[in-house]
């Protein structure tokens, strides 16, 4: 193998796949990227066994071949390298190198053979649609926050993503949740993606893919099955497992009776949480809402920190009431909003509140209080 490309091109790939490597790994293959050159392209291969991403990119390729190298060390390099820098790359084949030249720099990295690096096989996807990058980015967006981290609720460890009928219309809803707060967006359901089966996508997954159309404009190729998912773009394919768990009935966790209605300033309400909230015990992070009419006084008291409390104009009318939260959870949620207001409809101190954007019907919160 034997190429020249542009530092920039080059940096910008290895940064998409060398992010999908764990960096303690029992398998010494699994640390590597694969690098295809064929004809006038190089393509950048890395996976963890679940989740893999594959990506082509142009290059003068004057001999083609095949070869790995470590992933991590090879963006570190190339990173460092000045910028508008070509970068040759050879195999040398009887010392089982990748010998890499950038101006006076010159560079041997270690490889192993690429007959070892897995082939991870995505079988029949039977479910294509595509998304458009601004809808998938939203969708994410509004949820992952949400996800899970404990281990032991495997299913949920990612975003639940299916078809629903609601209001007169279709939908692809996505749905996270960890047992505290729950959140759920959703957009007009795409052609082709009427019959497909809820799947919930891993977290890893989730975040490689928001990094990845993190620029793009173009739409997102999504072919599924009920045990893994793939997403096409800009000369991206990232291919993933996907969770075999059944995601629990979320609807049973929204609140259908909550009555008493809060309309509040959406920045200035997540400046004061923040504000207030550092005084609340790092542990419980927790932060007291009393409401009465038309004024909402935020208060949190430790015994290491002292006492804060500040007062907010909002517009409220049904009756008083206090009611706790994590901090933390509410500023996850108000950071979602995008509109002006955000709305808060309770029940009282021991119910589920939902929280909703007064300028985007397709997304909902749950939070669950706390006792403070």
């Amino acid at each position: 193998m034997k190429l020249t490309i542009e530092r920039s091109v080059l940096l910008k790939s290895l940064a998409h796949v060398q992010s999908v490597v764990e960096r303690r790994n029992t398998i010494p293959i699994l640390a590597n990227v694969l690098l295809d050159a064929n004809e006038g392209s190089l393509t950048l291969t890395a996976t963890d066994m679940d989740l893999a991403i594959t990506e082509k990119i142009e290059a003068d390729v004057s001999q083609s071949g095949t070869s790995t190298a470590p992933a991590h060390t090879f963006y570190d390099i190339v990173r460092k390298l000045p910028e508008g820098s070509q970068v040759d790359l050879e195999t040398d084949a009887e010392a089982a190198q990748l010998i890499l030249k950038a101006g006076r720099s010159r560079f041997s990295l270690s490889t192993l053979p690429t007959e070892d690096f897995p082939v991870l096989s995505s079988g029949d996807l039977p479910f294509t649609f595509s998304l458009q990058a601004e809808e998938l980015r939203a969708v994410i967006d509004r949820t992952r926050f949400a996800i899970s981290t404990e281990e032991t609720r495997y299913y949920l460890n990612g975003i639940y993503i299916h078809s629903v009928e609601a209001e007169g219309g279709h939908y692809l809803r996505a749905v996270a949740t960890d047992g505290h707060r729950l959140a759920r967006a959703e957009t007009n359901l795409p052609e082709g993606a009427e019959s497909m089966p809820g799947v919930i996508a891993p977290r890893k997954a989730i975040l490689e893919i928001r990094k990845l159309i993190d620029e793009t404009k173009d739409d997102i190729f999504v072919s599924l099955s009920d045990t893994r998912i793939r997403l096409e773009f800009d000369g991206i394919v990232l291919s993933s497992k996907l969770i075999d768990g059944t995601f629990p009935d979320y609807e049973r966790v929204i609140p259908t009776e909550n009555d008493k209605i809060l309309s509040v300033d959406s920045s200035i309400f997540a400046a004061a949480v923040d504000r207030v909230s550092t005084i609340s015990s790092e542990k419980s992070r927790s932060i007291k809402l009393g409401l009465s009419s038309g004024s909402l006084t935020l208060s949190a008291t430790s015994n290491e920190n002292g006492s804060a409390n500040e007062e907010l104009e909002v517009s409220y009318s049904d009756g008083d009431m206090e009611i706790g939260f994590n901090s933390r959870y509410l500023l996850d949620i108000t950071s979602q909003i995008i509109g002006e207001k955000a709305q808060f409809i309770l029940a009282d101190a021991s119910s589920p509140t939902i929280v909703r954007d007064t300028n985007d019907n397709r997304s909902l919160y749950v939070l669950m209080p706390m006792r403070v």
